[in-house]
């Protein structure tokens, strides 16, 4: 499985690059991360319980950072097994670039699954993975940039004294031009 995708995260570079290299930023960001430790330098160890289809499983494993250019790009790989379930193995390309009012996450990933998980067929992991994938970056950029600011409140319409009120939705179209 393929997948190339980018987001652009309202932040310095310096700082996404900094919360890539943080392990409690990456478990606040991993659907299902149950545990993780370590450091870029020697490498993650994480626990993440997941379910693939009607698969559920633990999956225990490692990530190591390579060819690192701060604060541009690093390859993460990893591998992670989850017993009778089977295995996932995989790797990321990350590419930050400056961009006006922020930076642009660019990432390219593969991976591999054995065992049960491989039996699913390719549709329902490769679905599977985008949605993980999905999920991740757009937590982490949630994790960067805080909380989204909350969608502001329709004004209510005034309704003039003998007029009647619009109506709106289906029900409205359903009532259109009859009165109560």
């Amino acid at each position: 499985m393929e997948l190339k995708d980018s987001r652009e995260i309202a932040a310095p570079r310096e700082n996404v690059w900094a919360a890539l290299m943080d392990p409690e930023v990456l478990k606040a960001c991993i659907p299902g991360c149950q545990e993780m430790t370590g450091s870029p330098e020697e490498g993650f160890e994480a626990v993440v319980v997941q379910k693939v289809g009607p698969v559920k499983a633990t999956f225990k494993g490692a990530v190591s950072l390579e060819n690192m250019t701060a604060p541009e790009a690093a390859t993460l790989t990893g591998e992670g097994k989850g017993g009778a379930a089977g295995f996932a193995k995989g790797g990321a390309d990350i590419r930050l670039e400056e961009v006006p009012g922020g930076t642009m996450l660019h990432y390219d990933v593969t991976a591999k699954v054995g065992g049960k998980l491989a039996q699913l067929g390719s549709r329902i992991v490769d679905g599977f993975a985008k949605k993980m994938a999905d999920q991740f970056f757009e937590r982490f950029k949630a994790e960067i940039e805080g909380p989204a600011a909350p969608a502001e409140e329709p004004e209510p319409e005034l309704v003039e004294a003998g007029e009647e009120a619009p109506r709106k939705g289906m029900f409205g179209r359903l009532f259109k031009g009859r009165t109560a």
